[in-house]
Order: C-alpha cells, then sequence, then structure tokens
C-alpha cells in the first residue's frame, strides 16, 4: 500500500514551481510553501525514487558535510557528495582535540605536563 501525501493545489504548484528554478532545500521550499518540513521531504524523495527531480547540487551542514540535498525537476544525474578521505577525517580530529586541551589549559582546568617520552601531554588539574 502507497502511502498518500496530502497537499493544497496552490502548496503543490509553490513546490513545483521552486523545484524546477532549483535553488532551494527542503527547508527553504518549506518556509515559502506554508508546508511542512516533512511533508516537502517526503514529497521530494517521492519525486526523486520516481525519477521525475534529480540531486543537482549538495548543501552543506554546521559541521561542514554535503547533507543538504537541493533538487531539481527533471531527468538528471544526481550531484556527487564531497566527502573527506580518512587522513583528512584523522587530521581534523586531531586539530580538534587539540584546540580543546588548549582550551581546558586557557580556562584553568588542565595544564602542561612532561611525559615520560619527553612530549607535553594534557593533565586536568584536580
Amino acid at each position: 500500500m502507497k502511502r498518500q501525501i496530502k497537499m493544497g493545489a496552490i502548496s503543490y504548484a509553490q513546490l513545483v514551481k521552486l523545484m524546477f528554478e532549483g535553488t532551494y532545500s527542503c527547508e527553504a521550499m518549506a518556509e515559502i510553501t506554508g508546508l511542512h518540513y516533512t511533508t516537502v521531504l517526503q514529497y521530494t524523495r517521492e519525486l526523486h525514487i520516481a525519477g521525475a527531480a534529480h540531486i543537482s547540487s549538495w548543501e552543506k551542514d554546521s559541521r561542514g558535510r554535503d547533507s543538504v540535498k537541493i533538487y531539481k525537476l527533471g531527468k538528471g544525474k544526481d550531484a556527487k557528495r564531497e566527502k573527506l578521505s580518512s587522513n583528512e577525517r584523522q587530521a581534523r580530529v586531531r586539530a580538534k582535540k587539540k584546540a580543546q586541551a588548549l582550551t581546558n589549559v586557557m580556562g584553568g582546568t588542565a595544564q602542561f605536563v612532561h611525559a615520560g617520552n619527553g612530549r607535553l601531554r594534557v593533565e586536568s588539574v584536580a
């Protein structure tokens, strides 16, 4: 049994017009049309599955990952997601840990201590 998505003719026409332009995320289309975000998301996914729409581009989320799909009506090839290599992911994690350690030292909740191997390490203040 197929799911039914109920929407008014005016909202439907606005959504199709926005998708034809291809410049809006599902969140923006929901705001403009007055439809709920979930309704817009379901509708665009169904159009994509049916082959009536394609992913024209991706927007980055707050963490810098390609996760927000921008749909466009018509046949076309889906845009590729940009993915970080494992080295880039590791470098990002290490930089984040280093920044957190420095913040803790500057905030007075941690201190630098010489380790047995001659390197500095961060130790929390007791």
